[in-house]
């Protein structure tokens, strides 16, 4: 595949744009969900719709009405979740309307990891073109795993491209490895216009300063186990200085007790924010910190916010994509993984020098202008696809 991939690369390098119809396959997506994966899947479609790409995405929802939902970045399709299992959605009577929308598609995008995917494409969806982007490896559910893996490698194996979000994750993922010779690495990029604009005479960020304050530390994200919050809480005993979380999640009930177990008045819960408040909340805080400590986060889309906002970072050593946006001394501080002490130092750092925080941020800015754009990463989704497409019928004479 490699080699008719390379092919089709030099026969479509100056192919005037044509419209290409992507299905993109995830098991949430807005509004029924707000994550860094809605995000990616939301920026994918706007940047590749400037390159002459039309998206449509499929997910599930507990309350799928109405069934398409028009955004401006796709259609969205929604089926009814029928159950779920170890954070796994399944829509068993949802697999008519999925063969109906891989019909529509030239190309179906998967995203990885949704076990109940993998089972749809096997059944519905081996006729047509697939690309993966491989978000994440499977960390916490190693049981599970064992007995997934079956199905794992035939969906991988049949896949005509596999991307992975940062060299960093590709070159730490035992999974990726094995697929080297079909792996292309495409890092996650924003479109900046696609963010609501914030300036100082915003009523938007006069009611956030007035709400929070200003030059806190802020955390956005779905509150998950791997997100690491339980250390970030750890971390802000004693600190002189406030902890904006934005987010909601699995585990928001457990942080709330330890917050209140340890006394923490410097920490503020604003749940979910309009997407005005998150960005004036970026604009207000001093830096970003990003405790996740696993390698279930593979890349942080947090961070590239913060990057874009000018802002400097804090994140974690887990060897995946957050230590490929942050630069450890150059636009933030990387630290050990779940290490409280050394958070909370790098914390007091940026706190106690308002000058390297401001320069951090300006150097995390040049970052996302030179490597994480959406433009940049939709030319290269766009060329990928139309390979994919080009590459099909060499590989079937093969």
């Amino acid at each position: 595949m490699g080699g008719a991939l390379a092919r089709a690369r030099q026969s479509t390098a100056h192919r005037d744009p044509i419209i290409v119809k992507v299905l993109h396959v995830y098991r949430t997506y807005f509004p029924d969900s707000q994550g860094g994966l809605e995000e990616v899947i939301r920026q994918i479609c706007l940047a590749a719709g400037e390159h002459g790409v039309t998206s449509r995405v499929f997910t599930l929802s507990k309350e799928p009405f109405p069934h398409t939902l028009p955004r401006v970045e796709a259609d969205v399709i929604r089926v009814h979740k029928t159950f779920e299992i170890a954070s796994c959605g399944f829509a068993l009577t949802g697999l008519r309307r999925f063969a109906k929308e891989v019909r529509w598609a030239d190309i179906v995008h998967y995203h990885y990891p949704w076990p109940f995917s993998d089972m749809m494409y096997l059944l519905l969806g081996r006729q047509k073109p697939s690309i993966l982007t491989y978000h994440s490896d499977i960390v916490r559910q190693q049981f599970l795993l064992s007995v997934y893996r079956p199905l794992m490698s035939r969906y991988l194996d049949a896949m005509d491209m596999i991307v992975a979000t940062s060299p960093n994750y590709f070159a730490t993922s035992e999974v990726l490895g094995e697929y080297a010779d079909k792996v292309e690495v495409i890092p996650i990029g924003l479109d900046e216009p696609s963010y609501p604009a914030i300036h100082e005479q915003n009523r938007d960020l006069a009611a956030a300063r007035q709400r929070y304050g200003e030059d806190f530390f802020l955390f956005v994200g779905v509150l998950r186990y791997y997100k690491g919050l339980h250390i970030l809480l750890d971390a802000m005993q004693g600190a002189p200085y406030k902890v904006v979380i934005v987010g909601s999640g699995p585990v928001e009930s457990e942080l709330r007790q330890q917050a209140l177990r340890l006394g923490l008045e410097n920490v503020i819960f604003a749940g979910f924010v309009s997407d005005r408040e998150k960005m004036a909340l970026f604009r207000l805080c001093r830096a970003v910190v990003f405790p996740s400590y696993l390698r279930s986060e593979a890349f942080g889309v947090t961070l590239l916010e913060g990057a874009m906002s000018s802002r400097a970072l804090i994140s974690a050593e887990v060897g995946s994509g957050t230590s490929h946006v942050n630069i450890h001394g150059e636009t933030g501080l990387v630290v050990p993984p779940g290490n409280s002490r050394a958070l909370r130092e790098a914390m007091d750092d940026l706190q106690a020098n308002r000058d390297k925080a401001r320069l951090m941020g300006s150097k995390a800015r040049q970052r996302y202008e030179q490597l994480f754009t959406g433009s940049r990463m939709g030319e290269r989704y766009a060329d990928a696809y139309r390979r994919i497409l080009a590459a099909r019928p060499a590989v079937a004479s093969a």
